[in-house]
């Protein structure tokens, strides 16, 4: 059965488009046979993308889920912990006392509190959330973003001055670039703090002295540079340097650069995301994919809260809470959050029993067996709860999502095939999410939210 939930105006009593008729005709030029076709569309692999772009909100550390999206108000108390749970703006749904303003703007986003995965250990989880993919055969996957780079970037029409894949202030640590896709795919880091009066983009620092005039001379120099020695060992290489300068052109010579002027901004509006660094690198994403970047992840670490969590919390919540909600409203009232995911991730959650030792003194530790992720814009609805952990918030207790339903989910609103084979440079076999082997565990798709 063909997949109709974005169905056109225009489209047949079949569900079919004129867009569908014409993308058949072009399929065999692609080397999908029709069946193929056909059974990727009824699978709902293919279909139409009401998503352009991606802003990824990475939490590094393992925020706590059970202090945060997903409180347990009569758990025992070393479970729950200090803080209070409060009404959102749908009934009976709680967070936590310290998201007061996203409570609010409930409406405009959802929460997963069945998110799961095997590893708790930083590194491993950070690729299997990071990249929707399991570590296997030495093979280290590309990140979502890097993924949309390549499949939505400059090989795929993109014509942007700014680079398709952005990384605020960096990309995650332990893993957030390109794996075996290399260089060409990896992030553009802005460096810097988006707050400072005197921030800088690290792409402009590069392109320091790098006078118009100079640029074109060295891109006429690059450009003449012999093919033949790019075929040998130092082809990547050649990509990698490539890729760089060509992001210090655009940035130099067009006016890439003014997305980046924080400045040019209401004073208002950067007040009311915060003049934190979260909060206006939050901003800034904004301002990118108002530009068309198709993916911005915003890094803000600190979460890896084993010591004196509820302390560090006070912190790291209300500047989550402030930035997170204004940027939502921001891009609602922009009319972008329909074409602009936002999710909001980290590798995993904390340990729902209270470490009270005193060598942890109100700890949480690592717990990769049930978290949250928060989930928005791009087609999927807001006000909603996908899933649910037990009382303690040990275990998932219905509905689980695995980091490829996610990721899958994400790349389907994008117009990606999430079952694709990726380019591998030794010719291995690798796929965009694990879903296309079918040998994986799988809650499914997140039909519930479209």
């Amino acid at each position: 059965m063909l997949d109709l939930r974005f169905r056109s105006k225009h489209a047949t009593c079949d569900g079919w488009t004129r867009r569908d008729f014409l993308r058949v005709g072009s399929i065999t030029t692609l080397g999908l046979s029709l069946p193929a076709w056909l059974r990727l569309k009824a699978e709902g692999a293919v279909q139409d993308a009401p998503a352009k772009s991606v802003i990824q909100i990475w939490l590094s550390g393992g925020p706590s889920h059970i202090d945060s999206w997903d409180p347990k108000p009569d758990a025992p108390e070393d479970f729950r912990g200090p803080y209070k749970a409060i009404r959102t703006k749908v009934p009976g749904v709680y967070l936590s006392e310290y998201l007061p303003r996203l409570a609010e703007t409930f409406d405009k986003f959802s929460i997963i509190r069945a998110f799961t995965h095997p590893s708790p250990a930083h590194e491993i989880a950070t690729h299997i959330v990071n990249t929707g993919n399991v570590l296997q055969g030495g093979l280290v996957y590309p990140s979502m973003g890097s993924v949309v780079a390549l499949e939505k970037g400059y090989e795929a029409g993109y014509k942007g001055e700014i680079p398709p894949f952005v990384a605020i202030p960096s990309a995650p640590p332990w893993y957030g670039e390109a794996g075996f896709l290399g260089g060409r795919y990896k992030p553009f880091a802005t460096g810097g703090n988006p707050a400072s009066p005197n921030f800088k983009v690290q792409g402009l620092e590069l392109a320091a002295g790098l006078t118009p005039e100079r640029a074109v001379k060295r891109r006429t120099l690059m450009q003449q540079i012999d093919t033949f020695a790019r075929k040998f060992e130092q082809q990547r290489l050649f990509e990698v340097v490539d890729t760089y300068y060509e992001r210090a052109y655009g940035l130099v010579l067009g006016s890439a650069r003014e997305a980046f002027d924080l400045k040019k901004e209401d004073p208002k509006l950067r007040e009311r995301y915060g003049k934190t660094t979260f909060g206006q690198s939050c901003l800034l994403a904004r301002r990118l994919v108002e530009r068309g970047v198709p993916f911005v992840t915003v890094h803000r670490g600190g979460w890896d809260t084993h010591f004196k969590n509820f302390e560090a919390l006070k912190n790291l919540l209300p500047d989550l809470d402030r930035a997170l909600s204004a940027l939502l409203e921001d891009l609602y009232e922009r009319g972008l959050l329909d074409s602009t995911i936002v999710v909001v991730q980290g590798e995993f959650g904390r340990t729902p029993k209270i470490d009270w030792s005193s060598r942890w003194q109100g700890g949480r530790h690592h717990w990769p067996n049930v978290f949250s992720v928060a989930l928005a814009g791009g087609g999927f609805q807001g006000g909603r709860i996908v899933g649910e952990s037990t009382e303690r918030a040990e275990f998932v207790k219905d509905r689980p999502c695995y980091p490829w339903d996610l990721c899958a989910s994400i790349y389907r609103q994008l117009g990606i095939d999430y079952k694709k084979r990726l380019p591998h440079p030794q010719g291995r076999v690798a796929y965009i999410t694990p879903l296309a082997q079918g040998t994986i565990a799988s809650g499914g798709l997140l039909d519930e939210l479209l």
